[in-house]
């Protein structure tokens, strides 16, 4: 079995983000820094504390993300969203209340015109998110 997972890219505030993403959500989040992986005693200090590996688990749910990256400069693109869609109206409207918390940009959660319930909220990370109910 195959499955697809979305994997995020922070530059220094993976843990804020996924502690963030985790109050939103709910989960199981678990964290391993630079400082636990091996040959980490050359790096300097503040760079121990970056996140190798991040991961939010909950239910079908799985997010990862990291703060390295490998090329010289990170970019925050706008071809990639996170579809978060779910079949109960109360738990899309709790998501997406939560979510707006720490937001930039929002569209209004709302039915359209054939009938789904969807908003999107690009948050202070620079991800943005789609909510989609079909209820």
């Amino acid at each position: 079995m195959s499955q697809l997972i979305t994997y995020l890219t922070f530059n220094g505030n993976c843990r804020e983000a996924m502690l963030f993403y985790q109050n939103c959500l709910g989960g199981e989040l678990y964290f391993q820094t630079l400082e636990e992986s091996p040959k980490t005693k050359n790096l300097p200090n503040n760079y121990k504390e970056y996140i190798l590996q991040a991961i939010l688990k909950k239910e079908n749910i799985l997010l990862m993300g990291t703060d390295l990256f490998d090329e010289d400069k990170l970019i925050k693109g706008n071809t990639i969203s996170i579809l978060l869609k779910s079949n109960n109206e109360t738990e899309i409207r709790k998501y997406y209340s939560n979510f707006s918390k720490k937001k930039t940009i929002a569209h209004p959660l709302k039915r359209n015109y054939w009938g789904i319930l969807f908003g999107s909220i690009t948050d202070t990370y620079g991800v943005r998110w789609l909510f989609s109910c079909n209820n």
